[in-house]
C-alpha cells in the first residue's frame, strides 16, 4: 500500500435525504418519470397464489410514525421460488417479487399488494417459513435496515424458522410477526416497524 494512503481520512457518510423519493420513488412522490413504477403491486398482476396486503408504519423511539420512509420488499411466490434464474424450483412466468414503496407524508402508512409466498429452502436445506424480505432507509438512518416479516397463521412453521431462532429472546421473536386481519376488500397482514426503543424490531446484519 502507497504510504500517502496512510493519511487519507474516511469520507463522511450522510443520511437519506428528502430527495431521495424523488430518485427512487418518483411517482409516489408526485413526479410522473416512468412509464412503470416498481411499486405498490409487488407480485405482478398475473401471479399464482392467495392474494394479500401488507401495511404498516415505522415508528421512532419517540412511539411516532416516521413519515419519509422508503421501503424495498422481495419474496418468493406462492410456490416457494424467486424470480431468479438460480432459484431452486421453477421460475413463475410473470411473477415479480420484488418491488419499492414510501410511507405516506401525511399518515407515516405504507402498504403494498402480493401474494403470499411459500416456505422456502435455505442454503443449509432447512426449510424457512414463509416470509417478506423488507429493506428500510429514511432520514437519520446511515445503513438501510434488514429485517423479514412472518405470517400469523403460520405458527408451527415460524417456530421451526431458522432464522426466527436466531433471535434469542422469544419476546422479541414477535416483532417479525405481521397480524392476519380479515377486511371487507380482503386479506390484510398488519406489520409495523420500530427503529428503537421498546417494542425495538429485530434487525438483520446481512
Amino acid at each position: 500500500m502507497p504510504q500517502s494512503l496512510h493519511y487519507l481520512k474516511e469520507t463522511p457518510s450522510q443520511t437519506a435525504g428528502p430527495y431521495v423519493h424523488i430518485g427512487l420513488a418518483p411517482g409516489a412522490a408526485g413526479f410522473d418519470i416512468y412509464g412503470q413504477e416498481l411499486g405498490w403491486d409487488i407480485a405482478g398482476p398475473n401471479a399464482k397464489g392467495e392474494r394479500i396486503r401488507v401495511e404498516g408504519v415505522v415508528i421512532d423511539g419517540t412511539g411516532a410514525p416516521v413519515k419519509d420512509v422508503l421501503l424495498e420488499a422481495w419474496q418468493a411466490n406462492a410456490a416457494g421460488v424467486y424470480a431468479h434464474p438460480e432459484s431452486q424450483g421453477d421460475v413463475e412466468e410473470g411473477f415479480r417479487g420484488w418491488g419499492r414503496v414510501i410511507t405516506d407524508f401525511a399518515t407515516g402508512l405504507w402498504g403494498f399488494d402480493t401474494v403470499k409466498p411459500g416456505p422456502v429452502a435455505g442454503r443449509s436445506g432447512a426449510l424457512m417459513a414463509p416470509h417478506i424480505n423488507l429493506w428500510v432507509v429514511a432520514r437519520g438512518i446511515n445503513v438501510g435496515l434488514n429485517t423479514r416479516l412472518y405470517f400469523s397463521d403460520e405458527q408451527a412453521l415460524n417456530a421451526a424458522d431458522p432464522v426466527i431462532n436466531l433471535v434469542e429472546q422469544e419476546h422479541r421473536r414477535e416483532t417479525l410477526i405481521a397480524t392476519r386481519q380479515e377486511t371487507d376488500t380482503g386479506v390484510v397482514y398488519k406489520f409495523d416497524i420500530t427503529l428503537q426503543g421498546d417494542g425495538e424490531t429485530v434487525f438483520f446484519d446481512i
